[in-house]
């Protein structure tokens, strides 16, 4: 092999996968408006909604809200420890209740929810898929997105912000249990605190961010399932993938809206 082949060779790998990410991203993104395009167009099979919405909203609320009880706890430990440097202890009701509402409540929420759904959703839809059911939906003149993935999508949309606020709640009341029974807090001074440092735009930021993670999850669900390859191991890589890239959108996409939100 020549120098100049060994010189390019890397070039070429990496713009392989240049390429290759770009026309994953493309793929993704047509996905996704033939999607949403069928939110326009009868029918609506809102058997499936239902039960998509109470797979992914009721389902996914104790391990949401076990998350964020938690994280609230550990939050207002970390901070009142390093306050306590600067002797700003009395910031920890605001600060809690600010990072759960805006970056961790939705973030973590997100997460825990690709975890458990995205992977559910690809692992269903996947298996449909090798058992050649989406084909016999195709048959029976029912189109596979309209009833598989536009149900989940639109489930999933509205009820992770749903799962957000609850786990907002929650997590702000493990950091007022921690505050009251490990850092001495008064009770009426800590609820005072948390409520005139919140603003509006706080909690609706997160919601907003909550919405956009639920589509990203059900969207990357649906996608993996309905591109997985045959057989076990390709539903296997395909549940992989989904959580992988869900993961991945939502830490993205979380930037993305923070620049957005806050960025002045």
């Amino acid at each position: 092999m020549s120098a100049l082949s060994l010189l390019l060779s890397p070039l070429a790998r990496l713009g392989a996968a240049v390429l290759g990410l770009c026309a994953a991203t493309g793929r993704i993104a047509i996905f996704a408006g033939q999607t949403v395009s069928h939110l326009a167009r009868p029918p609506f099979y809102t058997r499936e909604f239902l039960h998509a919405l109470f797979q992914i909203g009721w389902l996914s609320l104790p391990v949401v809200g076990l998350t964020a009880l938690f994280t609230g706890g550990a939050l207002a430990l970390q901070i009142y420890a390093g306050g306590a440097r600067f002797n700003a202890e009395a910031v920890v009701p605001s600060i809690v209740a600010i990072g759960m509402v805006r970056e961790l409540g939705p973030v973590l929420g997100g997460l825990m929810v690709a975890a458990r759904v995205a992977s559910s959703i690809a692992a269903e839809i996947g298996t449909m898929k090798v058992t050649e059911q989406i084909d016999a939906l195709t048959t029976l003149s029912t189109h596979p997105m309209k009833y598989l993935t536009l149900p989940r999508v639109l489930a999933a949309t509205l009820a992770v912000p749903v799962l957000v606020a609850v786990g907002d709640a929650i997590g702000i009341m493990g950091g007022y249990l921690v505050g009251i029974a490990r850092l001495d807090f008064n009770s009426a001074a800590y609820l005072r605190n948390t409520v005139d440092f919140l603003e509006p735009w706080d909690v609706t930021s997160g919601l907003i961010k909550g919405a956009a993670f639920g589509f990203i999850i059900a969207l990357m669900g649906c996608y993996y399932g309905m591109n997985s390859a045959r057989g076990a191991q390709g539903v296997g890589r395909a549940t992989k993938a989904a959580v992988v890239a869900a993961s991945v959108m939502i830490l993205a996409a979380n930037y993305l809206l923070t620049e957005v939100f806050f960025s002045a």
